[in-house]
Parts: structure tokens; sequence; C-alpha cells
């Protein structure tokens, strides 16, 4: 073989060693890529890692707030609560209107009553001239002024009948302290009302007030200056509230022990101001007709019974004072209870009354 021959195939197999590198750069371009390629799958990593991280962060962000939505959303015994408070507010509210409207009726009734009264009055003034005549006709409006008032004291009543049954299904149903709060109220306005009535019918005839006819007979007899006596009521009514604090009882005893010195006060004070005009009617001769001496003693005694309708507004302010001082003093479920055991009280009187004339008679 020449020496051209053995250059070429040295050259051949030289080019086939040639190819052989090849491969190897091959497979070193594949180990650079995978050697490139992972730097970037590191970060691709760490990028997943921190979209976990931040998922993760973003759901205990979500838990947390509804968490504290939870904690402040009102429980269900809350709502039930706050609904059962409004509806007993609304049911104040309407019975406080139909109360107001019940007062603005029986006040339109009591002003029409006034009005026919005046008329009656001014009819009864000008019938006759003679002196007999003007007595007739000052005794019969005074009978008038007795008679509207025994008309307004019955009506009284019945609304008294009323609230007591208010009051009774209340305390029964234990309804909340607001909508019993306004029936206490309107019970305390109820006897406001009476005292009210009476000063107008004491200036018409103090008499009919002191002699208690517009009462039943048991109910006059623990009759004191045309009412009830204040001390003795709040011995009947001290029982009923119990249990009282220690405050209150010591409460309760002072006003009653108050409650009786103004009794014995306006007490003494009835008596002297009797016992001035058994004095002035029995001054002079009793048997004599001296016209001019009886004129002179009637005027003394007329001017001294002015007084009388200044002590029965007395005694009246010293029992509105009395329930006043009583209610501050309690509770409000425990003046419902005093309203209700007083209400009971004079009620019991009344049937009383109702019983003993329907008794048989003895023969």
């Amino acid at each position: 073989m020449d020496p051209q021959s053995t250059q070429y195939i040295s050259s051949r197999r030289t080019g086939g060693a040639f190819d052989s590198p090849s491969t190897r750069q091959l497979d070193m371009w594949a180990d650079s890529f995978k050697a490139d390629n992972s730097p970037r799958t590191g970060t691709s990593s760490n990028m997943e890692g921190d979209a976990k991280s931040e998922d993760a962060n973003r759901g205990t962000v979500v838990v947390s707030r509804s968490s504290d939505q939870e904690a402040n959303k009102p429980s269900d015994k809350v709502l039930r609560r706050l609904a059962q408070n409004r509806e007993a507010a609304r049911k104040s509210r309407l019975r406080k209107k139909a109360y107001v409207q019940q007062l603005e009726t029986s006040r339109v009734k009591l002003n029409q009553l006034e009005q026919e009264l005046d008329r009656a009055r001014q009819q009864g003034i000008y019938i006759g001239g003679s002196s007999g005549d003007h007595i007739s006709s000052a005794n019969g409006a005074a009978n008038a002024g007795a008679a509207a008032f025994d008309l307004e004291y019955a009506h009284w009543v019945e609304e008294q009948n009323r609230q007591i049954s208010d009051l009774r299904a209340a305390l029964t149903a234990h309804v909340t302290d607001i909508e019993l709060r306004i029936l206490v109220e309107g019970g305390m306005a109820h006897y406001d009302a009476l005292f009210r009535m009476k000063s107008v019918a004491a200036k018409s005839d103090v008499f009919h007030l002191v002699s208690g006819m517009w009462k039943t007979p048991a109910e006059r007899c623990f009759m004191w200056m045309g009412g009830f006596r204040p001390s003795e009521l709040l011995k009947i009514l001290k029982p009923q509230l119990e249990p009282l604090t220690e405050q209150q009882v010591m409460s309760v005893d002072n006003l009653q022990h108050s409650s009786q010195q103004a009794e014995d006060a306006l007490s003494q004070g009835m008596e002297a101001l009797q016992q001035s005009l058994a004095e002035t009617l029995a001054a002079g001769s009793l048997g004599a007709s001296n016209v001019a001496n009886y004129m002179g003693h009637m005027a003394m005694a007329m001017g001294k019974l002015g007084m009388l309708e200044n002590f029965v507004h007395q005694a009246d302010n010293l029992r509105q004072q009395t329930l006043q001082q009583m209610s501050r003093i309690l509770t409000t479920r425990q003046a419902a209870r005093g309203l209700l055991a007083m209400g009971d009280y004079f009620s019991r009187l009344r049937a009383l009354s109702s019983l003993w004339a329907a008794r048989p008679l003895k023969t």
C-alpha cells in the first residue's frame, strides 16, 4: 500500500474518530442545558413556595375575619330578647296611646257636664225672689255639684277596676318593667285625677265629701276627712310588698311615722274647728228671737266653715304625697303590686257593703 493510501486511510480513521467527539459534545451540551436549567428550577420552586405561603396567609386572614364576625355576631338568645323588648315597647306605646285617648274622652265629657251644671245653676239662681227661693236654689246648686261628683266618681271606680285587671294580668304574665312602668304611671295618674275631682267638689259642697255619702257604708266606717288614712293604708300594704330591703323598710317606716304625725295635726285642727263652730252657734241666748244677733252669729259660723274646705284639701294633699313617696321608694314591680293590693282592698270594702245590704233580715 502506497503512502498516500496509507495517509488517506489514516485520514478516514481520523475522520471517523472526529465523529465520536461530536457525540460527546452533544452529551456535554445536554449536561450544560441541565446545568443551566437547574437554577431556574430552584427559582420556580421558590416561587411556588412563596405562592403557597401567600395563599396560607390569605387563608389565615379569611379564617381570622370569619372568626371575628362569628364572635361579633349576636347570639340567638340576645336576638330573641331584643325582639321581645321591641314588641313590648310597641305594645306599651299602643296602650299609652289608648289611655291618653280615654283621658281625652273623659275630659270632653267632664267639660260638657260642667256646662250643663252651669246652665242649671243659672236657671236655679233666678227662680223666685224670696229668701226661701234663693236658699232652695243654692241647695239645688250644691246638690247638682254633688250629683256631678258622684257620677264622675262612679266612672272613676269603673276605670280603676279595669286598671286593676290590667295590672293583675301583667304581673301574672311577667311582662317587662317598661310595660309595667306605664301601667304604674297610669294608676298614679288615675289617683291624681280623683284628687282633682274632689278639689272641685269641695268648692261646691264640702259637707258631701266629709260625710262620705259618695262612698259605700263599709268604706265610710274607715273614712278620715273625706278619704283614707295614709298611715293605716301603709300598714295594710306593707306586708303585701315583701320582700323589702332594709333601706326600703326604713323608708316606709319613716313615711308611716310622718304621715301619722300629719294626720294627728290635722285631726287636732279639725277638733278645734268643730269646737269653735259649736261655741259660735251657742253664743248668746238660744231661745231669744233677736234676728240681728242670730244673723251675726251665722255669719261668723259661715266664715269658719271656710276652714273645713281647707282641711279636706290638706288631707287630700297628704294622701297624694304619701302615694307619690311610696312610688319612689318601691321598685316598678313592687309599686304595681302595691297598686293592685290597694285596689283589691277598696274593692273588698265595696263588696262587703253589697253583701251586708243583701243579707237576709231577721224577723
